[in-house]
């Protein structure tokens, strides 16, 4: 058991112990996010988030670890983002075309929606784009030429035109 000058001299000498650092194995609310590499007192790691299975203790080699995985994830944004890249270049190439029916003024009965939009990217491109990342700049009522926006995430949107003709 320590006394006080023990503690005391444990203060002065530094050998308090000193926050540790941790690798999460998962999403902490109020502390960081998977795969992030915190700093932490040393009751809070080792009381809860290694019992709990929320944290490893960053070793030598768990660190090691952690940078493995890391390059892999890079690697694996990198190929993602190129092919993004092509996917976006097919669809900006050419407009996508949309058959809707027509009265004889050449307004359209109802309007285009985004599912009409990825079903055709998806015929006419072979992409499949799910119809909730797609919207329509503006209300398609006519024939024509139209714009809409793809989000694609990570602040990558790209707008492409579609053309609506009588079927």
């Amino acid at each position: 058991m320590k006394t006080v000058e023990n503690a005391k001299a444990d203060w002065a000498l530094g050998t308090k112990k000193q926050p540790m650092q941790v690798i999460l194995i998962q999403d902490v609310d109020n502390l960081g996010g998977r795969n992030e590499l915190v700093t932490v007192k040393n009751g809070y790691a080792r009381n809860y988030l290694i019992p709990q299975k929320f944290a490893v203790e960053a070793s030598p080699s768990n660190l090691k670890q952690h940078e493995e995985r890391l390059k892999v994830k890079t690697k694996k944004e990198a190929a993602m983002l190129a092919e993004l890249n092509k996917v976006i270049e097919v669809l900006k190439a050419s407009a996508v075309t949309i058959g809707a029916k027509t009265g004889t003024s050449g307004k359209i009965f109802g309007s285009v929606t985004s599912l009409q939009i990825a079903r055709a990217i998806r015929d006419q491109k072979g992409y499949e784009i799910d119809r909730k990342r797609i919207s329509i700049v503006e209300e398609v009522k006519e024939l024509g030429t139209h714009k809409a926006s793809i989000d694609f995430g990570n602040g990558n949107i790209v707008e492409i035109d579609f053309e609506v003709v009588a079927e």
